[in-house]
C-alpha cells in the first residue's frame, strides 16, 4: 500500500511532518511498553518525536501486506506489516510495526510489537524518559 511506503520513507528521514499527514485525527498507537494506547494525532506524533531520537540504528528489514481485523471496531481493514532492527541503550531490538488503514488510506491504529523483553524494558525506560522531557506525561510520581 503507497501509504506504507510513504510511512517508511518518513520514519527513516525522520521527517514529523510527512508523517503527521499519514495519521488519521484519532489514531489509536498500541504500543509494547504501556497497557493503554496513545490515542490522537498530537500524541503519537509526539511520541514519534521521542521514538526517532531513542532508536540507534533504526532500519527495516521486511514488509507484509494483507488485512488485520482492528481493535477499535473489530472490522477487518487494510493493513501493512514493516519489520525493523534497531539498537536502544545498547540492547538490540527486533519488531514490527502494523498499520491499519482507514478508506481513505490513512493509518487510523498502529500496533508495534517488539523482542526480546529485554529490549522492551529498555525501550520503554527510554520513551518514559522522552517523554516526560517533552512534557508529554508527567513525572512518575511527581507533578
Amino acid at each position: 500500500m503507497e501509504t506504507a511506503e510513504h510511512f517508511r520513507t518518513a520514519v527513516e528521514k525522520r521527517d514529523l511532518a510527512a508523517l503527521e499527514a499519514l495519521f488519521t485525527e484519532d489514531i489509536c498507537l498500541h504500543s509494547p511498553v504501556k497497557f493503554t494506547p496513545f490515542e490522537g494525532r498530537a500524541m503519537v506524533l509526539g511520541l514519534f518525536g521521542v521514538l526517532l531520537r531513542t532508536f540507534e540504528d533504526f532500519r527495516y528489514v521486511g514488509d507484509f501486506e494483507g488485512t488485520a481485523e482492528t481493535s477499535t471496531d473489530g472490522e477487518e481493514a487494510p493493513s501493512a506489516i514493516l519489520v525493523f532492527r534497531a539498537t536502544v541503550s545498547g540492547k538490540q531490538i527486533h519488531g514490527i510495526d502494523l498499520l491499519q488503514f482507514d478508506e481513505a488510506g490513512l493509518i487510523k491504529e498502529f500496533t508495534v510489537m517488539v523482542r526480546p523483553q529485554s529490549a522492551v524494558h529498555a525501550l520503554g525506560e527510554a520513551v518514559l524518559a522522552g517523554l516526560v522531557a517533552d512534557g508529554l506525561v508527567p513525572r512518575p510520581g511527581g507533578h
